[in-house]
């Protein structure tokens, strides 16, 4: 599966007196910070919603943009991204149904991806939506275990939570996802 675009993991071990400072600590995220971190993902997700790349470019830049002119009111800038190029190329989409034809038709370098494909774009892009809308506890122990691979005694000694509630939370945050996944249309990882 595809990385979902996270921090390098912390070594297991507990964590020195100033990392654990650090992670309580509110962190101050920049738009060029969210820019470095997000825009690959964000055009991969376009292209799998608009087909062509220049377009998914556009929209992409349209969404930080819009993001800039709101930053001070936006509470999650990477849910407000993804929300927001959804509605740009759904928008996009409705407003030039014959660009997507005459792509289609002509077979152009521009040509749409296959429909697999799209599906599992549309559905990468939807779970990097869903976690970005999770508060960051949440991110925390699901990276930990899916990106860090640590097994739950390490994310335990990582969190302070007790083994058997990183286990109950993480189940429950999974089930969460999973039928967040079902409710918008994504059955499986290929859409």
């Amino acid at each position: 599966m595809e990385s979902l675009a996270f921090a390098p993991a912390a070594p297991p071990g507990p964590a020195p007196v100033a990392a654990l400072r650090a992670m309580s600590e509110p962190v101050t995220l920049t738009l060029a910070a969210l820019f470095e971190s997000e825009e690959s993902g964000l055009l991969r997700y376009a292209l799998g919603l608009v087909g062509r790349r220049p377009v998914a470019e556009e929209l992409v830049q349209e969404a930080f943009l819009r993001l800039h002119h709101a930053w001070d009111e936006v509470e999650n800038p990477r849910a407000w991204l993804y929300r927001s190029l959804r509605n740009l190329a759904l928008n996009h989409l409705r407003d030039h149904p014959l660009e997507t034809e005459l792509t289609e038709e002509t077979g152009s370098a521009d040509a749409r991806p296959a429909p697999e494909q799209l599906g599992r774009d549309e559905a990468i892009g939807t779970v990097r939506l869903l976690l970005a809308e999770l508060p960051e506890a949440d991110r925390r122990l699901i990276r930990l275990k899916y990106h860090d691979d640590l097994k739950y005694q390490d994310i335990s000694r990582h969190t302070g939570l007790s083994v058997g509630n990183v286990g109950y939370r993480l189940h429950h945050l999974l089930k969460t996802l999973a039928d967040e996944l079902r409710r918008v249309g994504i059955e499986g990882s290929r859409g």
